[in-house]
């Protein structure tokens, strides 16, 4: 495997951890049951159970703390936690630095499973970030996609 060049190595928490208290999980079961409920009056049994899954798992992911990334910028690309998004799969990037006081690195990539990266880049320039990747992929204006805030709202 060829040397790279790391340029920018720093690590931080996927997404900021809520603590969620008794009443927010009450909240999430009233209306788990509420929507399993209308879904089985109106035959949808089906969509009953998946409801009831998916709060189980919003519930188990929300109170779990983040675990600690590992990120680095390289001649290569992009490296998450051991897994290399190389400058050809990347189709653009933006430095959001101005976002609730936390600065994020959003990466548009042309992977089917992980098409928009965000990561969060406190410990670092976010003004080195952006000149180093200028010179290697184009720079686009991007916001944080609306299911990444719902996700976080969620505490996942």
């Amino acid at each position: 495997m060829p040397d790279q060049h790391v340029v920018l190595r720093w690590s931080a928490y996927e997404h900021e951890h809520i603590v969620r208290g008794g009443d927010w999980y009450w909240a999430l079961g009233i209306v788990t049951i509420s929507v399993a409920i209308t879904s089985i009056l109106l035959g949808d049994f089906f969509f009953a159970i998946v409801v009831i899954i998916a709060a189980i798992t919003i519930a188990l992911l929300a109170k779990s703390p983040p675990e600690l990334a590992r990120f680095e910028i390289s001649d290569r690309g992009v490296r998450i936690n051991g897994v290399l998004h190389r400058y050809d799969h990347i189709i653009s990037f933006w430095v959001e630095d101005e976002h609730d006081g936390r600065p994020m690195l959003l990466i548009d990539t042309k992977k089917w499973l992980s098409p928009n990266l965000i990561l969060p880049i406190e410990q670092v320039d976010p003004r080195s970030i952006r000149s180093y990747l200028r010179g290697r992929v184009e720079e686009v204006p991007m916001k944080e996609p609306m299911a990444h805030k719902i996700l976080e709202f969620f505490g996942i």
